[in-house]
């Protein structure tokens, strides 16, 4: 049996930003011995993808950061555009093999952290730790012990949640014939899609180059779509709403993030831990993880090097998180009308204070504020409902 202090299951963005902070040796402090669980490549290792989040300076992954925006742009179903400069804050594009690119390079070079390439098939508790029951990729049985577990792999089913949407895209990185895009602006929501009956969808695009951008069309619904469903509304999109013309589509990306009010547990034993979406990271009314997630790891890291019980902390105040189950149940239920919702945010609040708001940063006289940008009957009478809603397991 392999013996550690900490074991890190599963290598995403959450496994390898835990590493990562780990792997360094800081004097004076606690610097345990790591051994990160990466799946055997195959269907249990997610394909490549991005991620998006906001922050202001220097950041811990900037070197894997592929492109940076200061300027955003909203695009409402009809009118005039909502654009603004959200410095000093800049939106980061991360594409995921660049970031594990940086992090295999800095964990190879450290003391601290071993890589082990297996199935993990069990996590159980036993007195002083748990055991990781893994099977090795030639097919043999591996045992690791350790003091601490934290588990980052997707959840097999979601918790019974009042209310649960899924955000679902399907994006091309595409390269045009002609300079089409402005590569100093992103187009966070562009609503001049067509709605589906029963959620919203817009338009994503995040322009690398004037010739080069990734384009997305995403949904928050019940449901998903189908591939070829999926090809048609990217097309329709670039072809009908963007009119990019000549495009050539250089690679694809597909993912489904659910959006829920449905609780996390973080701490699922004396010594395992769920970090990253399985453990609340991911933002309920955006979909945004990266962040959350980023929060939890240094947390959690900082709480190891002090010797400190490493409970991953709340990625979103409890304040967010109930306003986010009224908005969330209130875009379910189509009460509030979605494209003019956001649309509306965006066009009257400054963008830079909205995505403070967004992130959990701001305050309860700007929150107030903030939403009474939003159909305040409807919202109120969303938030009286919901204490009288069952949970119920999704699907």
């Amino acid at each position: 049996m392999i013996e550690t202090d900490v074991a890190v299951v599963g290598a995403g963005a959450a496994g390898l930003s835990l590493a990562h902070r780990l792997s360094g040796h800081v004097p004076g402090a606690r610097n345990p011995a790591v051994v990160l669980v990466d799946a055997p490549p195959g269907p249990l290792r997610p394909p490549p993808r991005t991620w998006c989040f906001w922050g202001s300076g220097r950041g811990r992954f900037d070197a894997a950061v592929r492109s940076d925006w200061r300027r955003l742009r909203v695009r409402p179903p009809a009118g005039p555009a909502a654009e603004d400069d959200i410095s000093p804050l800049r939106y980061k594009m991360i594409r995921s093999d660049d970031f594990e690119f940086l992090v295999a390079r800095d964990l190879a070079a450290s003391p601290h952290v071993r890589r082990l390439e297996a199935t993990v098939e069990t996590v159980e508790e036993i007195p002083g730790g748990a055991r990781v029951r893994m099977t090795a990729p030639d097919g043999g049985t591996r045992v690791l012990g350790a003091r601490w577990v934290f588990d980052s792999r997707p959840l097999g089913s979601l918790p019974a949640a009042r209310t649960t949407l899924l955000q679902h895209f399907h994006g091309w990185f595409v390269r045009t014939s002609r300079p089409v895009f402005d590569p100093g602006t992103a187009d966070l929501m562009d609503f001049r899609t067509p709605q589906p009956p029963d959620g919203l969808s817009f338009g994503y695009v995040l322009p690398t180059g004037s010739h080069e951008a990734l384009v997305e069309y995403t949904e928050f619904s019940p449901r998903v779509r189908t591939a070829s469903g999926y090809e048609a509304a990217v097309r329709h999109y670039v072809d009908d709403v963007l009119r990019l013309g000549d495009t050539e589509i250089v690679t694809t990306e597909t993912g489904v993030i659910p959006m829920t009010d449905a609780p996390m547990p973080r701490r699922v034993g004396a010594s395992v831990f769920r970090i990253g979406a399985a453990g609340g990271a991911t933002r309920p009314s955006t979909g945004y993880t990266f962040a959350g997630l980023q929060r939890q790891t240094r947390a959690v890291a900082a709480a190891l090097r002090q010797g400190r019980t490493p409970v991953p902390p709340a990625a979103h105040p409890a304040r967010a998180r109930a306003m986010d189950a009224v908005l969330l149940r209130a875009l379910a239920s189509g009460r509030v009308d979605g494209p003019a919702l956001f649309s509306r945010l965006f066009a009257r609040v400054p963008m830079r204070r909205l995505l403070l708001f967004l992130d959990g940063r701001t305050g309860l006289a700007e929150d107030l504020a903030i939403g009474l940008h939003t159909p305040v009957g409807p919202m109120l009478r969303t938030a009286a409902e919901l204490p009288r809603l069952p949970r119920r397991p999704f699907g």
